[in-house]
């Protein structure tokens, strides 16, 4: 499994400043722990950044990629489709829940939020879907027919998680693996202000990743990853 993020820094380009794009990968390894698989200036966060980005992953030795959790950008999900067509995509469900509030009065707020709660609080996909569609005909009642719409269209990309062992899906369902070396690397870029050029704000970057996995969020073990060897081997078997 791995999560993706895009750091944005300013950079000086022919005199003029503009911003540009840091991606940043990490996983989580076979023995459980996290660790940060490489980091890179995209420019811009289309197909073309994103595809050279896991090509020079998968260059690198990165295999056996299971689940790519992130937003929804549709330029990293077409690249990483081509590059890892067996991978399985979980869009973050904070992001998911924040890409509906942007459309609900905020009157309404707690109790959208309730529902979409109520959503991932299911124990199968199969029950989850059943009450998100009883969400989207609470909100069409409701007049919030933008929401309703969000909801039906996209649900169902934030529930891949449980396909997986239940004991990782708090782990799995949002990309917040990802977020320490978020709040890093802007708290450092922000310093800074504007960079020389698109390598100096790289480097800082990744210095600021070398650092954070050199701690406990490196260092200590993220995921029990027997339960998920139990359930590759119970699909082995059921084949």
């Amino acid at each position: 499994m791995f999560t993706w993020t895009a750091s944005i820094c300013a950079r000086n380009w022919g005199g003029e400043y503009e911003n540009v794009a840091i991606l940043v990968a990490i996983a989580v390894n076979e023995d459980g722990y996290r660790e940060v698989l490489g980091a890179a200036e995209g420019m811009k966060e289309d197909k073309a950044s994103w595809l050279s980005f896991f090509q020079w992953l998968k260059g690198r030795g990165l295999e056996g990629v299971k689940l790519v959790v992130g937003d929804k950008s549709l330029g990293m999900l077409e690249a990483v489709y081509e590059v890892f067509p067996d991978a399985k995509y979980q869009r973050c469900t904070v992001h998911f829940y924040r890409n509906i509030f942007s459309v609900v009065p905020r009157s309404k707020g707690k109790l959208v939020a309730k529902m979409l709660k109520a959503i991932h609080a299911q124990e199968s996909k199969a029950a989850a879907l059943a009450k998100a569609k009883d969400m989207v005909a609470a909100l069409k009642d409701l007049k919030l027919k933008e929401a309703a719409k969000k909801v039906e269209d996209s649900v169902e990309e934030t529930l891949t998680y449980m396909a997986f062992p239940f004991e990782h899906w708090t782990r799995l369902r949002t990309n917040n693996a990802i977020e320490r070396l978020n709040r890093e690397t802007r708290r450092r870029t922000r310093v800074v202000g504007a960079f020389p050029d698109g390598n100096s704000a790289l480097m800082l970057v990744c210095a600021r990743l070398r650092h954070v996995a050199g701690t406990q969020w490196g260092n200590k073990k993220y995921m029990n990853m027997k339960h998920l060897e139990a359930t590759v081997d119970d699909d082995s078997l059921a084949g």
